[in-house]
């Protein structure tokens, strides 16, 4: 039996692809086999968003190539959507493929196999207007499954040149998502994360019809238990996408709505759609819909022409938020976009303590957010961990408000929702105790690690 091997760098959207892949060759009667062994073909599903991105994308490719000379070796996403020459270069790559016709690839293996020619499969992305369709009924080691609803972004921020690998916004058609997670509901799985590349903007290429509509209608779907949005723009958070989420049964309270920035000078820079005050605003009005909501984002510190002025503003302006968590990134060049070539580039040295202290804000902010929910019962849906106990395994499970709780149960639990009692908060987890019926297993006090209740 033929065998495949894969290796994904970058986002979620991309391991999404990456299953969509294997679906194409497990139809094809392949079977797939670990990366780091031989293989008769290679995947490497690539990343560009930063130049380190591009650099551990070669590594990879040429480990590939290491593994086993004698391989198929394709190389698809990002990095080789747009550096396809660059890439087609190596020694040993025998087709690249972009972020499109990933449906032709098991075409292009047998024409490869039969010509042993290389094939240069890359077109141009800003002129893609359909969806490229990749049927994912089922992820291999997945407890939540992911469906992603669209591609491309239309921002053009400067710092970001994910526009150029992954085209303008393309949204999947609504009764195409329908069919999806009405497979993944059948397959077993309690929560669906609706992801993209800009996740918010479902629906803006298309009439009449946007995410809240989608919403909507996956909220009506018998078996679902839970919708989680990846991530949205505070500009996306409309009156009517705020009443969906407030009305809804299964919309998960945890919202992530990157802000990048938290000083309005620095935000225009990157070309960002909102200031400060707006998007305090959205938070305002996301928390009276969603009481209780875990709020977290993104945030780029050093960015180009950022002053220590600027910068304490924008650690004021976070303190304020008061988010769940922070996702903080030290700002890197990226080759091609705007920002790289902007003057007043920050010392390094500098945003590395930037970081350090937004990370520490963070930390006090995901405890201060997490510690009200002591003692409280959450539904999670429980993974498995990886200590094994007697009888029983250390479960994890992620709650509908992006809490981390450990806690001990039968390893028959993993990908159900269930009941679990916080007892103790702590960071990055929680730990709880399984409940049946409303009462514990093993009854606890309720206590705090590094806070007090």
């Amino acid at each position: 039996m033929a065998t495949v091997a894969f290796h994904t760098l970058g986002c979620k959207v991309n391991f999404y692809e990456t299953e969509g892949i294997w679906q194409l060759f497990k139809k094809e009667g392949y079977e797939q086999t670990d990366f780091e062994g031989r293989a008769d073909v290679y995947v490497i599903n690539t990343c560009t968003v930063t130049n380190t991105g591009d650099k551990k994308s070669r590594q990879m490719i040429r480990r590939a190539i290491r593994n086993n000379p004698d391989a198929i070796i394709a190389v698809t996403g990002c990095y080789a959507q747009t550096a396809p020459a660059e890439v087609a270069a190596i020694p040993g790559v025998d087709i690249v493929i972009g972020t499109q016709d990933r449906d032709r690839l098991i075409l292009l293996v047998k024409q490869v196999q039969a010509e042993r020619r290389p094939v240069n499969a890359v077109r141009n992305i800003m002129k893609t207007r359909e969806f490229e369709e990749l049927d994912v009924p089922e992820f291999n080691g997945y407890t939540r499954a992911f469906l992603k609803i669209q591609e491309g972004c239309n921002n053009f921020c400067t710092f970001c040149i994910i526009p150029w690998s992954r085209g303008l916004i393309r949204s999947r058609k609504p009764e195409s998502v329908l069919v999806q997670a009405r497979q993944l509901v059948q397959a077993g799985y309690e929560e669906i994360v609706l992801t993209g590349i800009h996740t918010g903007g479902y629906g803006e290429d298309l009439d009449s019809y946007g995410l809240a509509e989608l919403l909507g209608e996956l909220d009506q779907l018998e078996g679902l238990r839970r919708i989680r949005i990846s991530s949205i723009e505070a500009s996306q958070l409309t009156e009517k996408m705020l009443h969906v989420l407030s009305s809804s049964t299964k919309m998960c309270r945890h919202l992530h709505i990157p802000l990048q920035a938290g000083e309005d000078t620095v935000l225009q820079a990157m070309k960002r759609k909102y200031t400060t005050e707006e998007y305090a605003r959205k938070l305002e009005l996301v928390r009276k819909a969603i009481p209780q909501a875990a709020i977290t984002t993104d945030v780029i510190v050093g960015f180009p022409g950022e002053t220590d002025a600027m910068f304490e503003a924008g650690y004021r302006f976070m303190e304020q938020m008061n988010f769940a968590e922070m996702h903080v990134f030290p700002y890197s060049k990226r080759t091609g976009t705007p920002a790289a070539r902007m003057s007043g580039q920050v010392d390094e040295a500098v945003k590395n303590e930037r970081v350090r202290r937004l990370i520490e804000l963070s930390q006090r902010m995901r405890l201060a957010y997490t510690l009200p929910f002591a003692g409280q019962v959450l539904e999670v849906v429980a993974e498995k961990g990886h200590y094994e106990g007697e009888g029983q395994v250390e479960l994890v499970g992620q709650s509908d408000n992006y809490l981390q709780i450990a806690f001990q149960g039968p390893k028959e639990l993993a990908g159900r929702m269930i009941q679990v009692r916080v007892t103790e908060v702590d960071m990055p987890l929680c730990r709880g105790v399984l409940v049946r019926e409303g009462a514990a297993f093993k009854p606890r006090r309720a206590s705090v690690v590094n806070g007090s209740f």
